[in-house]
Order: structure tokens, then sequence, then C-alpha cells
């Protein structure tokens, strides 16, 4: 008998125990009652009826990460890219995920690998690693609007890696090669240029400098040679003006007489040592009239001074 009622009271702990249902944050679990959807519940504790309700299915409602596998894409110009990715996806309605399809990650798998091979169809292989974004946008819409009816949301998809056949690399490796070369030659090409710019640049403004300071160098020249002859002649005035003073002075017209007597004889000087001809006045009384002569031009231009 005890035995009966120990085998009872653990029987009834176990059903109790399943009962007892506690759903942790982020999570929902389904309830059937009798094989039919009976509720939905959400985190925290729960008691179900027992025999009569079980746990149909359990969902979590976080953000789920699936990994697409690699598959084989044809490009627009035929190249063979193998291409894969990750398909980020959250449970939104957990009655339509557990009876609208029976295993959405697989179907949003597959479908976004058909969707992947309908995009890549389009672009040139060239445009596949420009447009991944495109690629990504196109995918999340075809995989977000057939998974509506599933409870379920696609927030995004990415392209991990498009990995072309090894010949289409090895070719594409020596394009690459070939614009950094080009790149290479143009940069150093400008270089070039740009070095022949400045030194041409430099040399031109050397000869304008040099020519500006060749035209300050004569101007200056100039300027010093106009102020010589400006001291030149004031000082010749001023010679000629104190002569003139010596002259009206007592005894001055005797002294200019007897300089010019002087410097005409002195002439006659410098003609014995020049020559060996030398020519003089047939009548030596020609001193005293030459003499006189300038005495009378001197008189006459202090008359008119007068």
């Amino acid at each position: 008998m005890n035995v009966v009622l120990i085998i009872l009271g653990i029987f009834i702990l176990i059903t109790l125990f399943r009962c007892v249902r506690v759903v942790p944050q982020k999570t929902a679990i389904i309830v059937e009652r009798l094989g039919k959807y009976n509720a939905t519940l959400v985190a925290g504790f729960h008691l179900l009826i027992p025999f009569l309700d079980k746990v149909g299915y359990k969902h979590t409602l976080k953000e789920q990460a699936v990994d697409v596998p690699p598959q084989s894409c044809i490009t627009r110009d035929n190249i063979a890219v193998e291409v894969d990715g990750i398909l980020y996806m959250q449970v939104g309605d957990a009655k339509r995920a557990s009876y609208g399809i029976d295993n959405y990650q697989f179907a949003a798998t597959q479908l976004a690998q058909t969707t992947m091979r309908s995009v890549i169809g389009k672009l040139d292989l060239d445009k596949t690693f420009e447009e991944r974004e495109t690629i990504n946008g196109v995918i999340v819409e075809a995989v977000d609007k057939a998974s509506d009816p599933w409870g379920v949301k696609v927030t995004r998809y990415e392209v991990k890696n498009i990995t072309p056949p090894q010949s289409i690399k090895d070719a594409m490796e020596k394009q690459m090669r070939a614009e950094r070369e080009k790149r290479a030659l143009i940069a150093e090409s400008e270089g070039d240029r740009q070095a022949k710019i400045n030194r041409a640049d430099g040399e031109k403004a050397g000869v304008i400098a040099h020519s500006e300071g060749e035209k300050m160098k004569r101007i200056n020249e100039a300027e010093g040679r106009a102020e010589e002859i400006r001291q030149i002649a004031t000082a010749t005035a001023q010679g000629i003006r104190e002569i003139s003073k010596a002259i009206n002075e007592k005894g001055g017209k005797d002294a200019v007489n007897l300089r010019i007597a002087e410097q005409y004889i002195g002439e006659f000087g410098n003609l014995a040592k020049v020559g060996n001809t030398m020519i003089i006045p047939s009548d030596l009384a020609d001193i005293a009239g030459f003499v006189k002569a300038a005495s009378s031009v001197i008189k006459g231009s202090d008359k008119k001074e007068e």
C-alpha cells in the first residue's frame, strides 16, 4: 500500500512539474490543447492543465543570424562566382512562425539563395563587387515580403564573400597591377611636369628680378649722371659769377688782360712741344692786339650788365 502511495505521489509531482512553465525573457512558447492552438506564453510564470495542454513550439524572439551557404552564381558576362552571406531575421508572431511554415530559417535561406542568383545574373562581374549594397537591399526586400505570412521579419542581409574562379582572379590581379603601374607612371609624369613648371617659373622670376635690377641700376646711374651734370653746371655758374665779381673789382681788368696774355703765350709754347713745326704771328704786336680785343669784349659785357 505504501509503495502505491509513493508511486502515486511521484506521479502527481511529475505531473505538477510538467504543468509549471517559466518562460525566459525574449522567448515565446506555443501551447496546444488537445492538439489545437490554445495560447502563446511570453516571459513569466505559467501553469498548464495536465493531460490537456502541451508545449507545441518554442521560439526565440531575439534577432537571429542565419548563415547562407556558398552557392554558384552566373554573372551577366557568363562568369561563375561563388557567393555566400548572412541573413538577419527576427520572429514577430510566434503563432504564424509555428503554423505558417514548417522551418522558416530553411525557407528564408533558400529564398535568399534564389534571389541572390537572380540579382547576380543581372550584373557584370565588376559590378558585383561594387553593388553589394544594392544586392543586399534586393534580397532583404524579396525575403521579407515572402516571410511576412510566416510572422518573421527580415532585418538585413550581408554578402560575405564573392569568389570568382582562379583564372578570373589571375586576370583581375594582372589588370590591377597594370592599373597601379599606369597610376604610378601618371603620377611620375605629373610630378616631372610640375617640376618643369616650377623650374620655368623660377627662371622666369629670376629673369624678371634681374631685369628689374638692371632697370633700377640704369635709373640710378642716369640719376647720378644728371646730378653730376647739375653739380658741375652749378659749380661752373658759381665760378663764372665769382670771376665776374673779381673782374669788376679794382685792378680786375688788368689781371684778366695779364691772364689772357699768359695763356696766349703758353699755348705757343705747347705748340712747340707737340710738333717740330711752329707757326708764329708775323708781327708780335698781334699779341697786344689780341689782349686789347679780349679786353674790349669784357668791357662790352660789363656795359650790358649795367
